[in-house]
């Protein structure tokens, strides 16, 4: 063998224990994104940002905060807009939208309370109250899917739409008056606890695993997936795209009626201001949660987290004596870096593929 040909196997073999090296290195650093990209990096991201909020929470507040009182609280809190986000969550992750869930909870407390059918509760039963409140809240979702679906209504503008409308209702009903609660067994029945949980907290904790089964193990959550994704896709391959679209938004009025209920139960009033903001609160949650705001990927877990994050945090601006400006500005702060993470996660993703 030359000294040309020693020297070119030399090089070869250098550039081929290079490659090896780099192709080494590569599996790692695809390993570490496909982590952070799937669900359950992000679920163990929102756990460590719930938990060093917890501790600054500990730091600052010390003992107050972390009392079962306090903890109670949260949980209270974030029960009421927990189920509203677990309806989102389907509506978002189908590829729609919906900024009238707070109206649609508002609607839903003043009827329910109105002086008729509180009068017609006492008579038959206190959960004449409930099936009120779900009904209304069903059938606000069903105006909102059929405009959607069959009305060709952008989501943007028909739900606009329904939360001008629904506001304005309640305050006609209730005619600008907070209408208090009179039905003895409704409020012990809704203000009792199990176990010591309030029985609030078992109620969101039982929409969220019914949510989850339903988004992660069946037909109608895998449809959700594909709507949301493709809809031309999910229709060339046989799904009735509009009418999966309208029980989704009825299966979020759905939602909305059970907050409304709850927060009649914990605050014994019904009122066209409740619900003030909660669409906001729910969007945020579910962006916060991981599920794409484009539609196609969704996820309870992440919403569950979402919302006990910025539950957790607005007791941690109440226990410091903080304002609610300061509230929403860190809102708003999280909000965007959720989105510039979700966008930098899924143009890595789309890179490698």
């Amino acid at each position: 063998m030359t000294q040309d040909q020693s020297t070119t196997v030399d090089d070869g073999a250098t550039a081929s224990a290079q490659e090896s090296l780099a192709g080494t290195g590569t599996p790692a650093r695809e390993g570490l994104l496909g982590i952070l990209g799937s669900s359950v990096g992000r679920s163990l991201g929102l756990v460590v940002a719930l938990v060093v909020l917890c501790g600054v929470g500990f730091a600052t507040a010390g003992q107050q905060f972390a009392s079962v009182d306090n903890v109670l609280t949260i949980l209270r809190l974030a029960a009421v807009i927990g189920v509203v986000s677990v309806g989102m969550t389907f509506v978002i992750t189908g590829g729609g939208i919906d900024l009238s869930v707070g109206a649609i909870v508002a609607l839903a407390s003043v009827w329910s309370t109105t002086l008729a059918t509180q009068t017609l509760a006492r008579d038959v039963h206190w959960t004449v109250m409930v099936l009120c409140a779900l009904l209304v809240g069903v059938g606000c979702g069903l105006v909102n899917g059929l405009l959607i679906s069959y009305g060709k209504v952008v989501p943007f503008i028909a739900t606009l739409a329904m939360l001008a409308a629904a506001r304005g209702l309640a305050e006609i009903i209730a005619q600008r008056r907070t209408q208090i609660v009179d039905v003895p067994g409704f409020t012990d029945f809704f203000r009792g606890s199990v176990l010591g949980v309030p029985l609030l907290v078992i109620i969101f904790a039982v929409v969220a695993l019914l949510g989850w089964v339903l988004l992660n193990r069946t037909t109608f959550g895998r449809r959700t997936f594909a709507v949301g994704g493709n809809p031309e896709a999910a229709r060339l391959a046989g799904i009735d795209v509009r009418r999966h679209t309208v029980l989704l938004y009825a299966l979020l009025g759905l939602c909305c009626g059970i907050a409304a209920v709850m927060l009649v139960a914990r605050t014994t009033t019904g009122s066209s201001t409740h619900g003030t903001l909660y669409e906001l609160d729910a969007i945020a949650a579910v962006v916060i949660g991981g599920t794409l705001l484009t539609g196609g990927r969704g996820t309870i877990v992440g919403t569950v987290l979402g919302v006990l994050i910025f539950t957790t945090l607005s007791n941690v601006f109440t226990q410091n004596n903080l304002s609610s400006s300061a509230q929403s500005v860190a809102k708003g702060l999280i909000i965007v870096v959720a989105v510039l993470l979700q966008q930098r996660l899924a143009t890595r993703s789309d890179t490698r593929t």
